[in-house]
């Protein structure tokens, strides 16, 4: 190479003999990149003739991660829902750096195929340049996002992942460096991931302030009072089922297995009055100084919840519904969690959100909400939801209501804050909601003493002003919803007919509401270490 090929900047000694040297190291490299690539080449691998090749040819468009996310998925834990999504989350953004800036930066040629045997290659050989390996940047993005959230699903996919990316040397479309930078980029782009959407790990502990509840050593004094209905309505009953005895709640042989000394009061809501239940089972826990327990979804936690405080009475939340917003806002994700913070006596103090018919000042009957309250569009959907679940199961149905009032529904116009306004969709959090849109559904604090209250208003266009709200809000930037933290709420004026929900139920809505805080008045069990039994 001579001097004038330099460019001006290396025109001295000094930097031309830098830029020399890492010439020299750049042909060394590929010299090292060839000679690996002609020893896999060369090498007989027993079973990889027939294995890898299929293996490469699974990872095309990320279709084997996709097939094991699924897989990770359907076991239905919470965990394992976050896992799969962040593994799947980490290789979209692999797979965008690879193709819109790696492809295209660096234009390598594949391989030539002289040495490898024919037996080895891909009958559909690859069109696009060689550097880096889009198939190693999406197993070891894949890999790795499954790693941070979940370790274990993390080390049981990683042999995987390091097959799919040898068998691109194997079957000759890649060069090692190739593959190793593919890798690289992989591990990066999970990372950059977590960085937008830290694990539950990097979270904070949400309900942070303690407070005293009896440690139940193996469950003595703990009244539980189980839904067996929750989480089972996916399909249409048939003749006669009413009257049939519903299946027992998964969970319950958890906690027979971890609180044995429990008693366990099985109750259908078909037959049963469960608010009744509730009163009678929280009235035999004060008399031992112990607590009530609830396995169920939202709805049930509700009622146990209002039991609770009217009694004194630590809560023990044991997730069995279909969405379990609370518990897994709590950090309960399993039975086990509550039956080890029970155990334990670890608990929490959580605020509840109470809404007074009737002007400010009234002795109307509150109604209470540990997650959300709304009026508007989420009601309807709630109620078409509810009637169509039975027949086509609780997410077909959640989609199909959504469309429906899309379609269908208008906004509501009431008093809110003194003053008179149409509105699509009125959202009130009890804590402050993080996240996207108009309902985001995590939080981080149910102890800050605040409502989290989002408005989407009538005007022009409402339909598409609750769709945008939906898909592309962030909280306090969007143009078509406004949001507030307030520690009480005045509505009024509310027109006869209108439904509210909260927290998954549906009921019709007074002429006027208070929405205001009791803060901290609930005391939880949850887990404050991952200790054992």
């Amino acid at each position: 190479m001579t001097r004038a090929a330099f460019p001006a900047r290396f025109r001295d000694a000094g930097a031309a003999a830098e830029a020399a040297r890492w010439v020299l190291h750049a042909h060394r490299v590929s010299a090292w990149d060839h000679r690996l690539f002609h020893k896999v080449a060369a090498r007989h691998w027993p079973g990889g003739d027939r294995v890898l090749p299929r293996l490469s040819k699974a990872a095309n468009h990320g279709g084997l991660w996709f097939a094991v996310a699924a897989g990770i998925a359907a076991t239905r834990h919470p965990a394992a829902r976050r896992t799969a999504l962040r593994g799947v989350a980490s290789l979209a953004v692999a797979s965008a750096t690879v193709n819109t800036l790696g492809k295209r930066a660096v234009r390598r040629a594949r391989p030539i195929l002289d040495n490898v045997p024919v037996v080895r290659q891909l009958h559909t050989q690859p069109v696009t340049t060689s550097f880096p390996s889009g198939h190693s940047a999406s197993a070891a993005a894949f890999t790795t996002g499954l790693a941070l959230e979940n370790p274990r699903w993390g080390a049981a996919v990683a042999p995987l992942a390091a097959a799919v990316a040898f068998s691109r040397v194997y079957t000759g479309v890649h060069y090692p460096s190739d593959v190793l930078a593919g890798a690289a980029i992989g591990v990066g782009a999970a990372f950059a991931v977590r960085g937008l959407a830290p694990t539950r790990s990097q979270l904070p502990t949400p309900a942070r302030p303690l407070s005293d509840a009896p440690a139940l050593r193996g469950g003595k004094g703990l009244v539980l009072v189980a839904n067996a209905s929750s989480g089972q309505r996916t399909a249409e009953p048939a003749d006669g089922a009413d009257d049939a005895p519903a299946e027992e709640p998964a969970g319950l042989a958890v906690v027979r297995a971890l609180l044995p000394d429990a008693e366990i009061v099985l109750c259908d809501p078909r037959s049963d009055d469960v608010a009744a239940a509730f009163d009678e089972g929280a009235a035999r826990a004060a008399e031992t100084g112990g607590a009530l327990g609830v396995l169920g979804g939202d709805g049930t936690i509700n009622c146990a919840a209002r039991a609770a405080v009217r009694h004194g009475l630590p809560l023990a939340v044991l997730p069995g519904g279909t969405r379990n917003h609370f518990a897994y806002d709590l950090g309960i994700e399993t039975a086990e969690d509550a039956c080890r913070a029970v155990v334990a006596g670890d608990a929490v103090a959580v605020d509840l959100a109470r809404f007074t018919p009737g002007p400010e000042g009234s002795d109307g009957h509150p109604g209470y909400f540990l997650n959300t309250f709304s009026l508007g569009s989420y009601p309807e959907l709630v109620r078409m939801r509810e009637r169509w679940a039975p027949r086509i199961g609780a997410w077909p149905a959640g989609v199909l209501a959504a469309m429906r009032v899309l379609h269908t529904a208008g906004p509501v116009e009431a008093g809110l804050g003194g003053r008179q306004r149409p509105m699509w969709q009125l959202f009130v959090g009890n804590c402050t909601y993080r996240g996207l849109g108009v309902a985001p559904v995590r939080r981080h604090d149910l102890a800050d003493g605040l409502l989290d209250v989002r408005v989407v208003p009538g005007g022009r266009w409402p339909r598409s002003r609750l769709l945008a709200a939906a898909l592309t809000s962030v909280v306090g930037r969007s143009p078509v919803h406004s949001t507030a933290r307030l520690r009480r709420l005045r509505i009024s004026d509310i027109p006869d007919g209108t439904h509210l929900a909260f927290d998954g139920e549906v009921a019709r809505a007074p002429r006027e509401l208070l929405i205001d805080k009791q803060h901290e008045a609930l005391t939880v069990y949850r887990p404050l270490d991952h200790g054992t039994y």
